[in-house]
């Protein structure tokens, strides 16, 4: 019942704030931001009304006006709600192309400028990002990333895809590791049993992309995968 629950919890808020952010983007003139802020309190509605609590640390390593790319662990379908929930920037997010054609959540994940990427189809893969970066230069925004591209099933990190990570290289947008502990306990893929617990977001330092270059591409994956592994497995020296 508690799976239920959480199901019909996300349809409920997903419905809520994306419609009414769509309205309200109509009278804006910076396009997505409304739904930005949508984003935010649905992530925390999601979290509050299914009863998990969470906290930040690391914010501190952050200009609160910057911009950057989260490139974060993907455990547990909470990671999205919780990112955006404890992230307090304006974010978009690189997505899988199937959840586009999800009714509403397609309509405002669009609508609000988030980038779907083909994992099927390299070549659109490559040309979605490629609209991404150019977007990105015009009117700057912060982006959450998944660099593993899918939920891990058994809690270890997986390989970091450099496709994503690639737009700080070509935008200038640093990126920050961010490691999302707790999700994978919580709800695990191809679960349906639920197990709440304290979730805690762990926000490293910003990543200069400079120091990066299409040569050294896939360097940045691994040092970005490091960074990563690190912010979680701080926990076992508590």
């Amino acid at each position: 019942m508690r799976f239920v629950w959480i199901i019909i919890n996300a349809a409920i808020w997903t419905s809520f704030f994306g419609l009414i952010g769509i309205f309200a983007s109509l009278f804006e003139s910076n396009k997505g931001k409304i739904l930005g802020h949508c984003a935010k309190l649905w992530g925390k509605f999601i979290l509050f009304f299914t009863g998990v609590k969470y906290s930040v640390n690391g914010l501190e390593n952050l200009d609160s006006k910057g911009c950057y790319i989260f490139a974060c662990n993907h455990a547990s379908g909470y990671d999205i709600p919780l990112a955006f929930a404890g992230l307090p920037y304006w974010l978009i997010s690189i997505a899988k192309i199937e959840l586009k054609s999800i009714f509403i959540l397609g309509w405002v994940m669009n609508t609000a400028g988030h980038i779907f990427v083909d994992r099927k189809r390299s070549d659109n893969a490559l040309a979605a990002l490629e609209k991404s970066k150019k977007s990105l230069i015009k009117n700057p925004r912060s982006i959450l990333l998944f660099p593993e591209g899918t939920r891990t099933l058994d809690g270890n990190l997986g390989t970091f895809k450099k496709g994503g990570l690639m737009l700080s290289v070509d935008t200038g947008i640093p990126i920050v590791p961010v490691g999302l502990v707790g999700t994978y306990g919580m709800l695990k893929k191809g679960t349906w049993t639920f197990k709440n617990q304290p979730l805690e977001i762990r926000v490293g330092h910003p990543i200069n992309p400079k120091i990066f270059s299409n040569k050294n591409k896939n360097d940045l994956a691994k040092n970005i995968k490091n960074e990563v592994e690190a912010l979680l497995n701080r926990e076992d020296e508590n």
